[in-house]
């Protein structure tokens, strides 16, 4: 039996949307404590208490991140996404799918790959965390926003509605 997709994301999806954001933006703008802690360490230096708790902040963001994520995959698996609209061309579809993919994977990359840097002293997993997996997450959300001021404001279509309003 196949249902119909949604017309719009529903207010849980939303809320857990921008909540995600949110935690995003301030792990990616504030995460150069996280560099000093470490370089405190590789010194033999204690970090002072005010780096260890902005760097066990950005920790417990990431967290909630990853928590929120599996949340939010179930309910995109249970409630379904909104389709694409008409007026977006076939490979552009892709390009979305494969973008909304690579933003669940990092979902969950992100975090992981943190947790083994903060907690387990990992280097290799606080390299990929800091730098490959960081500048994919900053490309992919400049990209998310070009998508959507295309679709306002070349296409017109009503894609911004679906996260936004009721």
């Amino acid at each position: 039996m196949t249902t119909a997709a949604p017309a719009s994301y529903s207010i849980p999806q939303k809320a857990l949307h921008w909540l995600m954001a949110l935690l995003i933006l301030f792990n990616l703008i504030f995460s150069d404590v996280m560099k000093e802690v470490a370089e405190a360490y590789e010194r033999g230096e204690v970090p002072s208490p005010e780096d260890l708790t902005f760097a066990n902040i950005h920790a417990y963001a990431g967290i909630m991140v990853l928590c929120l994520g599996l949340l939010r995959l179930g309910l995109r698996l249970v409630k379904g996404a909104p389709a694409a609209p008409p007026e977006e061309p076939p490979v552009l579809r892709l390009a979305a799918k494969l973008a909304h993919g690579t933003f669940y994977a990092l979902f969950f990359l992100l975090p992981l790959s943190g947790i083994g840097a903060y907690y387990f002293a990992n280097e290799t997993a606080g390299f990929v965390h800091g730098g490959p997996l960081k500048a994919l997450m900053w490309l992919l959300i400049a990209v998310h926003i070009l998508a959507l001021l295309v679709h306002q404001f070349y296409w017109k279509t009503p894609v911004a509605s679906r996260m936004s309003r009721d």
